[in-house]
């Protein structure tokens, strides 16, 4: 039975996972993630295309230990395994177990649910993370946000518009850190021939809100040039856009403290405003031609054109992220992966099992294993110590109980045809049992006759009957507490295991918990192997406990059975002593 238990979970921690391929045999491990468009996933029926991917990941659904400290050695491979796609690694934390990866996904179906590899475990590759080739040359400007306070943000296309302003107040944004702005000051974007915008140019702007007041006409985007102006703003919390003065419907209001995303696309006669990738208002509009700097969180000091009143706007009082400009317009299908993608609700992305290069891969039970937080190490050695040694424990005293089983019941057996002759018995019988709990009590009982007979007594009188009884009543309480040593270490194993148990779990589910709250990822997927292994402490504490409670009783039993034996036996040789003192026979 035991080499069949070690074998199963031998079969269960190696078994082969779905690899069939590898890409490059110099990674150790890679890590299917998903991209799911279906109804069970994102539910977007329209094709994306082209998408930088937003991969996130965490103690939950990523082991750091086997990376660099850097993430240099992280590669994303199409499913074919052969295609490596481009990637810009936005943060990367092995210490804190927190990594932002954006990853350029050439072609992104609707209603689909296509699989790329991560692969990683590569301590000698070097990094080639890339935000310029991640985002397609039709992006002009992407921040980020995740440079220090009091710099200014850096662009992470190929066209490299970095910020013309500094950018003092960071928070926690939708994805790592974000703009604060506490409406003194916005930022600046460049003058740059890349971000021009012909007559009825075509433009798409997205970027994630997270508003702190909704009071007033405020503005999260804002471009002015000769009298035109084009402006993305909040009334009371609306979100709209304006075109030289003329004001879309507003959609409805944001949530104070609460992120969502807004887009808006101009395609030379409609501009259009998206709301979490949903279509919210439109506008009857050509973008005028702007060729300066546009300002974000702020407005430009400029009239507008003929008798349209300036727009009378405040300052963005709130926290803004990852900021996109391109100069095509994108489908909705993409601004809704966008929204899927990047927000703490992730849809769009799943994450699978790890797999090993040399094709053993980690098994079921072996990506449990991988996601176990350290501290629940600690539980789980505990406990495996505590199974081990209930497990000694109830070997021996098994095996113990059988030895004495079996020899007083060979004892017995010569004692019930020895009838009176009990002294010939006893020396017939010296050493013969010496695990036997009967025996033990018979040459007690002879001791103290031999005693009286060296004393010079023919017969036993009634108080020397009782002087026997003593020290059979002696000899059987030390078979009894033979019997019952150790068993408090099963009483502890069947009482503490599922405590010690329940608080690694409880501290694994604090470990996944904090993690997801930094990665700011709350998904299912995500969260689901780190809930699962910190689990895995209270099964084993239940582990320890189940086959400690049966043994116990079992022993226990077993136990019980021996001390009835041995107290009918001490009377029945009592009575046989005195039989032999009634009849006036020599002791």
């Amino acid at each position: 039975m035991q080499r069949l238990i070690t074998l199963l979970i031998t079969c269960l921690l190696l078994a082969p996972l779905t690899a069939q391929a590898w890409w490059d045999a110099n990674w150790k491990y890679r890590k299917q993630i998903s991209v799911d468009t279906t109804a069970e996933g994102a539910a977007i029926d329209q094709a994306p295309g082209r998408t930088p991917l937003l991969v996130r990941l965490h103690t939950g659904n990523f082991e750091f230990n086997d990376v660099q400290e850097s993430g240099a050695d992280l590669r994303f491979v199409t499913g074919d395994d052969r295609t490596v796609l481009n990637h810009q690694v936005e943060r990367f934390d092995a210490l804190m177990g927190v990594a932002y990866v954006w990853v350029d996904v050439p072609a992104v179906d609707g209603g689909t649910r296509q699989d790329l590899w991560l692969y990683y475990g590569n301590d000698n590759a070097p990094s080639t993370s890339d935000g310029g080739q991640t985002f397609d040359p039709n992006y002009t400007l992407v921040y980020h946000f995740d440079d220090p306070a009091g710099s200014a943000p850096r662009d992470s296309t190929g066209y490299g518009n970095h910020s013309t302003s500094t950018l003092n107040d960071l928070t926690d944004g939708v994805i790592g850190r974000a703009a604060q702005f506490n409406g003194t000051g916005g930022l600046t974007l460049p003058a740059a021939a890349s971000l021009a915008l012909p007559n009825g140019g075509l433009m798409t702007l997205s970027l994630w809100v997270r508003p702190d007041q909704l009071d007033g006409d405020r503005v999260l985007y804002a471009r002015a040039d000769s009298g035109q102006q084009f402006l993305l703003g909040l009334a009371d919390g609306a979100p709209y856009v304006a075109v030289n003065g003329q004001r879309s419907t507003l959609g409805a209001p944001l949530v104070t403290g609460q992120w969502q995303h807004l887009a808006v696309t101009a395609d030379g006669t409609q501009v259009r405003l998206y709301v979490d990738g949903r279509a919210a208002a439109s506008l009857a509009a050509l973008l005028p031609p702007l060729n300066t700097a546009a300002h974000l969180a702020a407005l430009p000091n400029v009239a507008v054109e003929g008798d349209a009143p300036a727009p009378v706007a405040q300052p963005f009082v709130g926290a803004l992220d990852e900021l996109r400009l391109s100069r095509i317009v994108r489908p909705e299908a993409l601004l809704r992966a966008d929204a899927a993608a990047q927000g703490a609700d992730s849809r769009l992305v799943s994450y699978g099992v790890d797999e090993q290069q040399s094709g053993m891969g980690f098994g079921a039970l072996g990506f449990l294993f991988s996601a176990v937080p350290f501290d629940a190490w600690v539980i789980l050695f505990i406990l495996l110590l505590m199974m081990l040694q209930s497990w000694v424990i109830m070997v021996r005293k098994s095996r113990a109980l059988t030895r004495m089983e079996t020899e007083n019941a060979a004892f017995r057996d010569q004692f019930n045809h020895a009838g009176t002759r009990l002294e010939q018995l006893h020396q017939a019988t010296a050493d013969r049992y010496p695990h036997s709990s009967l025996y033990r009590i018979y040459d007690a009982a002879m001791e103290q006759v031999q005693v009286r007979r060296s004393e010079g007594m023919t017969r036993l009188s009634p108080a020397a009957l009782e002087s026997v009884r003593a020290s059979m009543d002696a000899a059987r309480s030390g078979a009894l507490q033979q019997l019952g040593a150790r068993l408090g270490v099963l009483s502890n194993a069947i009482a503490g295991g599922p405590y010690i148990g329940l608080l690694g779990t409880v501290l694994g589910i604090m470990v996944v918990f904090l993690g997801t709250a930094m990665a700011g990822d709350v998904n299912i997927n995500a969260i689901a192997p780190g809930m699962a292994a910190a689990l895995l402490a209270t099964a084993m504490g239940l582990f320890v406990a189940i086959p400690a409670l049966f043994g116990y009783n079992r022993l226990v039993s077993r136990n019980k059975d021996v001390s009835a034996d041995m107290r009918v036996f001490g009377d029945e040789l009592l009575a046989r002593l005195a039989e032999r003192s009634d009849a006036a026979q020599e002791v």
